[in-house]
This record gives C-alpha cells, structure tokens and sequence, in this order.
C-alpha cells in the first residue's frame, strides 16, 4: 500500500474514533439522566468486549489478552482509570456536551509535567510554556463554573460537573502514564482487555454500595430502550478504541494525533442537534487556547523525536 494512502487511511481510522468516542459521549449523557452512573460504566465496560474480542479473533491475539507479566501494573490502570470514567461520566451529565469535551483535553497537557516527575522525561522550555498557556484554557473554560459557593457543598449541576469532568481529566493523565509503563512489558491485547474487566468488575461494586452510599446512586431495570442506550454505550467506546488502535497501524501517532481534536466539533454539532446546547463564549475562547497549546506540544514531540533519531544515526558505529 503506498504511504499517502496509508497514512489517508490512519487519518480516516483516528476520524472514526472521534466519532465513536463522541457518540458514546452522546449516549452516556441520555442514559445518564435516568441510570446510576456505576451501571451505565459497567456497561461500557462489559459490552466494550464483543467488539474488542472480534478484532483480537480478526488479528489471532485471543490468546495474547490473557497473558501478562505484572497483573499489578494492570491493576493500578484499571483503578486510576475506572475512577477516571466514573468522573467523566458524572461530568456528562451535568455538563452540555461541549464542556465536558472541552475540559477533558486538559488531560494530555497534564501528561507533560506527570511525565517529568513520575517517569524521568526531559522536558524543555517550549514545552512548559505550552502546558502554562494550555492550562490558562482550561482556566477560562472553568471560569464560570469556579462558583465560590462550591467551596461550601451548595454549587450548582453545572460547577460540580466541570469539577467531575477536570477529575476525570486528571485521572486519565496518569492512567497515560501508567499505560506507558505497561507497554515496556505487556501487550497491547493484555491492556485493553484487562482494563475493560477489572473497570465492569470496579463498577459492578456500586451495585450494593449504591443503597449504602446514596450518591452511587441505586441501580435500576432499564426500560427496553434504555437498555439498548447501555449496550450501544459499550459497543461505540469499543468500537472507538478499534478504530484508535488501528489508527495507530497505518501512520504515525505525530500525523493523527492532532486529528483528535476533530472530537470538539461532532460534541459542538451534536450538542446542537440532540441537547440544543450551544458552546459559551468562554468554551470556544478556552478551548481555542488548549487545542492549540496540545497541538504544539504534539509538534514539539514529533521535532523533538527526530532530532533523537538523528543523532542516533550519527553517533551509531558503523561497522
């Protein structure tokens, strides 16, 4: 296959998971209105598995999902994520569409400083400055959620869901992290799969915590409707994470990853369309900023990695 068309076809690929991703945004939000939140993350959790199973059959890895060096490791990524989804998901409802996509691109600017402090990462001047201006988006984007009153338990569906979904972001930068260790020593088939399990295993615990712990929220029989919602919830976050993965197949991460941020215009236009929510003016000015930071700092990693590579080539014997 040539190179133009494949790298054509990964762009295509990181597309359909930005739909898939954003469409499962969609869903969680309208089952979210009437679902405990721990049954809608089982659910994306459990149903995330018949496609997953169908592209490791298609790719002969079924067996390389149940192989693993340090069930730890996955255990550390299965709670910081599963804690990550359970505050995404909350932000979603609570938040118009847009929002809640918006604040969670603060997660790969976090990366930047969790991978100087946890994994030794150098990181040079151009990129702090990136990740201070980003993390001033994420500020104007807060900006009218920052209600004062929060402090004191009584902030209004609005803070307390961008405060979720900032969580949510928070918890998916040091799940990054965490993956980027495992993939020293794990397989990409033993990562996802495991981290679908122990997050439906983690939400099926809110099941009987729900009439303990009242926030959890009781779990309930789903109309015939709302359960169809529940299991597209899994299939499209399943799907989502096919197309990444193959995404990543056929061009490099330094192409698509910029094409991520594809996911803020199907929330601005399904926002419209389903909610009819339309993004504040501190949204596009605040997402704006962040976008472009995330875009630089991507650039910076893509020259950087270059400059590594050249310099191995020259300092490399020949023989």
């Amino acid at each position: 296959m040539p190179v133009l068309s494949r790298a054509a076809t990964g762009i295509l690929f990181k597309l359909m998971s930005t739909v898939a991703f954003t469409s499962m945004s969609t869903l969680v939000r309208v089952a979210g209105k009437e679902i405990p939140v721990g049954e809608v993350v089982f659910c994306r959790s459990f149903f995330a598995l018949i496609p997953l199973f169908m592209m490791l059959a298609w790719r002969h890895e079924v067996m390389d999902a149940f192989r693993y060096v340090s069930f730890l490791s996955h255990m550390k990524r299965g709670v910081i994520g599963a804690t990550g989804m359970f505050s995404g998901f909350v932000g979603l409802t609570m938040l118009p569409l847009a929002d809640s996509t918006a604040i969670s691109y603060a997660a790969p600017l976090m990366v930047v400083p969790l991978a100087y402090f946890i994994l030794g990462e150098q990181v040079r001047i151009y990129r702090w400055t990136a990740v201070a201006v980003g993390f001033v988006g994420v500020v104007v984007i807060l900006w009218p959620h920052l209600d004062v009153v929060a402090l004191y338990g009584q902030a209004d569906a609005h803070s307390t869901g961008a405060l979720f979904s900032l969580g949510g972001a928070i918890c998916a930068a040091f799940a990054t992290i965490q993956v980027r260790k495992l993939v020293n020593t794990e397989t990409t088939a033993a990562i996802v799969f495991t981290f679908m399990v122990l997050c439906a295993c983690l939400a099926l615990l809110t099941w009987p915590l729900g009439y303990v712990i009242p926030i959890m929220g009781q779990w309930v029989v789903p109309s015939p409707m709302k359960a169809f919602i529940l299991v597209m919830v899994g299939v499209t976050g399943g799907l989502g994470q096919i197309f990444l993965t193959l995404s990543y197949r056929y061009a490099d991460t330094s192409l698509i990853a910029p094409f991520d941020y594809f996911s803020m215009i199907w929330a601005v236009i399904i926002g419209y369309l389903v909610f009819a929510d339309l993004p504040s003016a501190y949204v596009i000015a605040g997402g704006t900023i962040v976008v472009a930071s995330g875009i630089f700092v991507m650039w910076r990693e893509h020259k950087l990695g270059l400059e590594r590579a050249q310099q191995r080539k020259v300092t490399t014997p020949q023989g």
